[in-house]
């Protein structure tokens, strides 16, 4: 009966009562277990008997029990041992201190002693004194079969194994049979453990260089890590204490963030040896195959944990060791909410878990009817059908050597010291550190990131924007510069969810840049190229003609003058007209700060900047537009569903498609979809007419910068603010669309292209108004001229 607990007192400091689980007797045994074998040795007896009476009629059976008492001499030592144990437990489960003598004095003492030595060393002494049990256990078998003394037998085995060992004085025939049997079950044994190499590279402590200060951008997660790592080395700082030690940690989050690299920091930081599973280590073709690399693995750890006191294992891209099935109703992945169909702004926790799983598996808008109709259970059923068995057993394998790590082990232990009367022994304390590193962590098997397999989990996420300088700041500290740090804060700013992956390949290509400039250090000019190369990829080129360039260009303008007047919150990274495979110019921007959530006058800036295109092609070009203007449509469409549908920006506050599905309403739900299709429509006209009166009143600026664009293909946003402000720029000198003269000629120049557009006049030619090239820094600029620059 477990004893009830009292209250506290308040202040007071509970100590949990000692351990008193060890028995004060000897569990007792039955009758035939106890007596069972020496009634086989009995049995063997009386049969020698019978054989040797048989084999000589002429004896009486008086002299046939005396020659085979003295030839069984040695039987008869092991019938009195047996007598000897067994009167032993007799006593040990009658008499209590008889029984905690051996248990506490002699053996509790023998334990003492060993566990005082070191566990590696422990290790190879045992599997040493096991061997040579075994050897002379097969001496003594071989000394009786080839009639010789034990020491010509050890001497005469190896030859005799190898070259005879089914001639004469060989094996008896049910050893013959079975060595066959054996050398065949060896075939398939050698073929599948070749096949179950590889996949697995070990690492020792001094071939790890890598250390926590070589990981920038990640602190608040390193913070976390180095908690194990005092764990793993210290663990009796917990553990004496009535914890344990923290066995597993996921670090998962976006691809690039540094998890890997995280992971050989903790085996740097701990000098332990560091195992890298492959991805695919796992994935065979041949069932069995990935459950014997599973118990080959732990096995190396095992041994690796008790020869170094530790071992750091790291499974990269853990979700490729699969699943074995769907997901588990109310059990979710770390990231099962975030990517929920819903925005939230906690993730839902605060909801029930029953409501948290009813709202994960809602079907998405747009699904089709029979999946409406089967309900989110038995989608989970057919989807868990489809999705896998983690390789044939693998993941089982898996979870079992997790859950298996401080089991008894090995024959020996388990069963020899029980037959000796010992007490069971207790199995190392295997200091394995278990991590696992994934972007995608639904994928894994719930049971895998339950606590005592995966205890912690941390979310490796893009780094802040102090995380991105200091990030910078390490890889350009490798190499020759002249980046100032308002320079380095500038370039941190405007790469937003910049990786550490991307950043060093960020600096990387600056180095290319710099050497194919003839220089060997890095210039900022070299990092902007560099940075729009890696952010937005090899640019194609501008369209074939001017008359699409100017279009194109048009159409940029506006997505860049809806940015730049009405997004505050950001700024303009690039505005280009040269393609990138299907797209024909683009206007990209980053964030001024760094935000989590959007409010209902963000989005609809968004749809006014969506919908910027359209609204300037069809004032600059006779209320007509370009197929070009789909995708911005798609957007600002998808926009004002999002507002109306699930965040409460409009009349109602219920979601008409969610209703649809639900089939709330008597089944009306073509009627719902109807009237969030008007709502959307009428969304989208106020909006637009948002959007027509900004380009009226900016006429100006749209053409100036498609001028820029035209004249020099790609600008950044500096050179829009450079515009706007009359100042200069990176790339374009803003003063000289200033004057009046310049601007009538950009109007001049568009006029014609108008006149071509609509008459589709082929070979449009007429000259672009020359802006002209940038002044060296510190040179004297040229007055500006009012005169129209050919």
């Amino acid at each position: 009966m477990s004893q009830a607990l009292t209250p506290a007192t308040p202040g007071a400091v509970h100590t949990p009562p000692p351990d008193d689980r060890e028995p004060k007797f000897r569990r007792k045994l039955l009758f035939f277990d106890r007596t069972k074998l020496l009634l086989v040795l009995v049995v063997y007896l009386l049969f020698s008997m019978s054989l040797k009476r048989s084999d000589v009629p002429i004896m009486s059976w008086g002299d046939v029990i005396s020659d085979q008492l003295r030839a069984k001499q040695w039987l008869l030592g092991v019938m009195a041992l047996e007598a000897l144990r067994q009167v032993h437990n007799l006593i040990s489960e009658r008499n209590s201190r008889y029984h905690l003598f051996w248990t506490r004095r002699v053996w509790g003492a023998w334990e003492r002693f060993w566990s005082k030595r070191n566990p590696w060393l422990r290790y190879r002494l045992g599997r040493m004194f096991r061997i040579a049990i075994w050897v002379t256990l097969a001496m003594f078998f071989f000394s009786w079969l080839w009639n010789m003394s034990i020491s010509e037998a050890f001497a005469a085995a190896p030859q005799r194994l190898l070259y005879n060992p089914f001639g004469d004085n060989g094996f008896p025939w049910f050893f013959q049979v079975m060595m066959t049997l054996g050398f065949a079950v060896m075939q398939f044994v050698a073929i599948f453990w070749f096949m179950s190499r590889g996949g697995v590279d070990t690492y020792m402590p001094d071939e790890i260089r890598t250390r926590f200060a070589d990981v920038w951008g990640q602190d608040k997660v390193l913070d976390k890590v180095r908690e194990n790592i005092v764990f793993l080395d210290k663990p009796e700082e917990i553990e004496s204490k009535g914890g344990h030690v923290p066995s597993g940690i996921l670090l998962w989050g976006p691809p690039g963030t540094g998890k890997t690299l995280m992971a050989e920091a903790v085996a740097g930081e701990t000098g332990r040896p560091y195992v890298f599973v492959d991805p695919g280590a796992f994935q065979n073709m041949f069932m069995g195959v990935g459950i014997l690399k599973v118990k080959s693995l732990f096995r190396k750890l095992r041994k690796l944990s008790l020869r170094h006191g530790g071992v750091i294992v790291f499974f990269d891209e853990a979700d490729s060791l699969g699943s074995r099935g769907g997901q588990v109703a109310g059990q979710m992945t770390p990231s099962t909410l975030e990517h929920s169909v819903f925005d939230d702004c906690n993730g839902h926790r605060y909801l029930s878990p029953t409501t948290q799983a009813l709202i994960a598996h809602q079907p998405r808008p747009g699904a089709d009817a029979t999946s409406a109709q089967r309900g989110p259970l038995m989608n989970r059923i057919i989807m868990g059908g489809m999705g896998g068995g983690g390789g044939m057993g693998t993941i089982q394998a898996l979870l079992t050597e997790l859950s298996g790590l401080r089991k008894p082990r090995g024959f020996w232990s388990r069963r020899i010291r029980g037959f000796l009367c010992m007490p069971p022994k207790q199995p190392p304390k295997y200091r394995i550190m278990m991590m696992m590193a994934t972007n995608l962590p639904d994928a894994l098997d719930p049971a895998l990131l339950r606590p005592g397999r995966i205890d912690r989990q941390y979310h490796v996420d893009y780094p802040n924007l102090e995380g991105r300088i200091r990030t910078f700041e390490g890889y350009f500290a490798k190499v020759r510069h002249e980046i100032t740090r308002d320079q380095l804060t500038r370039l941190a700013t405007i790469t937003p969810w910049g990786t550490g992956a991307l950043i060093k390949d960020v600096v990387n290509e600056s180095l290319v840049v710099a050497i194919r400039k003839g220089r060997d250090y890095v210039t900022w000019p070299d990092v902007l190229e560099a940075r729009t190369f890696k952010t937005h990829g090899l640019s194609d080129g501008p369209a074939a003609t001017t008359l699409e360039q100017w279009e194109t260009a048009i159409h940029e303008g506006g997505h860049a003058v809806g940015t730049f007047l009405l997004r505050r919150r950001y700024e303009i990274d690039i505005a280009t007209i040269e393609k990138r495979g299907p797209i024909g110019g683009f206007v990209s921007f980053v964030p001024r700060e760094e935000r989590s959530f959007s409010w209902r006058a963000d989005w609809e800036n968004d749809m006014v900047v969506s919908l910027m295109s359209l609204a300037a092609e069809r004032h600059f070009f006779g209320g007509m537009n370009s197929a070009g203007v789909g995708g911005d449509m798609r957007a600002a469409t998808s926009i004002a569903e999002r507002m109306l549908q699930r965040a409460a920006m409009g009349d109602t506050l219920a979601s008409p498609a969610i209703s649809s599905m639900l089939d709330i309403g008597g089944g009306q739900g073509s009627d719902a979809r109807n009237e969030l299709d008007r709502r959307v429509e009428q969304k989208l006209r106020e909006q637009l007419e948002r959007a027509v009166e900004l380009v009226a009143a900016n006429e100006w600026f749209i053409l100036a910068l498609a001028h820029a664009l035209v004249s020099r293909q790609t600008i950044t946003g500096d050179d829009v603010q450079a515009i706007w402000n009359g100042s200069r720029g990176p790339m374009v000198d803003g003063s000289w669309y200033h004057v009046p003269g310049n601007r009538v000629a950009i109007w001049r120049f568009h006029e014609k292209a108008l006149r071509a557009h609509d008459d589709q006049t082929i070979g449009f030619a007429e000259p672009l108004p020359q802006l002209p090239e940038l002044v060296p820094m510190g040179s004297p600029l040229p007055p500006p001229t009012s005169a129209p620059v050919a």
